[in-house]
């Protein structure tokens, strides 16, 4: 395995960043995760463009695109996989302990792993943490995602592969990696931005291909809704047949089925 690191590609066992970088020692980072198809990224210039807007939204420099395309490029011909996820991660770099950030500039990393296909129904949890839909990191993709590790262990430890989390004023957001949708009397409905989710690129083309509607939508909606999906990039569309306690029978139902042959066909002509 082969890696991209500060402007060149390295053996795995070789590779390496400083014990100092910020991304290590505060998670002053931010990432994207693509989708690799046979060696060819998945809506590469929307996951570019997230990767900028989060790196601002931390004040970290805009990274240089020129190079991330050319280190993806790289790594995927470096790692030849039928379906792999592909990382791309750029952190303050070199830094004192604490909060300054140094001025060695950022540290960019790029590595893919090989993935496989989802299953097309998975089952969630409620966790009882929220997100804040007001704090200085809502809606940025950043390294800093210990909440996320903890809520996804509880998950897994309940038999599941995801946890949905509400915001602070009892909406439903998102889960640790994924957006939801529900399904009400026939009509498909996201979060909206403004609750504190992540602007997911699978989302956005889910929202923009199927006419899904965003809505303010109450923690609750999950105990009624006809059908519920989640989307996120190696997800893309997939069902859910359990929440909680809460088992929705015959999952995918229709409306879910029709988004995910939708979003299935549109992809592959991206």
């Amino acid at each position: 395995m082969k890696l991209w690191v500060n402007g060149g590609l390295h053996d795995a066992d070789a590779a390496s960043v400083s014990v100092l970088d910020h991304g290590l020692t505060v998670g002053d980072g931010v990432f994207e995760t693509l989708k690799a198809v046979d060696g060819r990224p998945f809506a590469m210039e929307p996951h570019l463009d997230r990767l900028t807007r989060s790196a601002r939204g931390l004040g970290l420099p805009d990274p240089d695109l020129d190079e991330v395309r050319r280190a993806c490029a790289a790594v995927l011909e470096a790692n030849p996989m039928p379906l792999g996820r592909l990382r791309v991660t750029y952190t303050g770099g070199l830094s004192p302990l604490g909060s300054d950030r140094g001025d060695a500039g950022p540290t960019l990393v790029v590595a893919l792993g090989e993935t496989s296909r989802r299953p097309d129904s998975t089952a969630v949890i409620t966790v009882p943490w929220t997100r804040n839909e007001r704090s200085a990191l809502a809606g940025l993709k950043t390294t800093s995602y210990a909440e996320n590790v903890v809520a996804l262990a509880k998950a897994h430890e309940r038999g599941a592969s995801e946890a949905l989390f509400a915001n602070t004023v009892g909406q439903l957001c998102e889960g640790t990696g994924s957006n939801v949708f529900v399904v009400l009397d026939g009509q498909l409905h996201t979060p909206p931005l403004a609750s504190g989710c992540l602007a997911g690129i699978t989302r956005a083309l889910t929202v923009e291909w199927t006419g899904a509607q965003e809505t303010e939508l109450p923690m609750d909606v999950l105990e009624r809704a006809d059908e519920i999906f989640l989307t996120s990039t190696l997800r893309d569309v997939q069902a859910v047949h359990r929440v909680d306690g809460r088992e929705l029978p015959g999952a995918p139902g229709p409306v879910t089925a029709k988004a995910m042959r939708i979003f299935a066909e549109r992809a592959a002509q991206m």
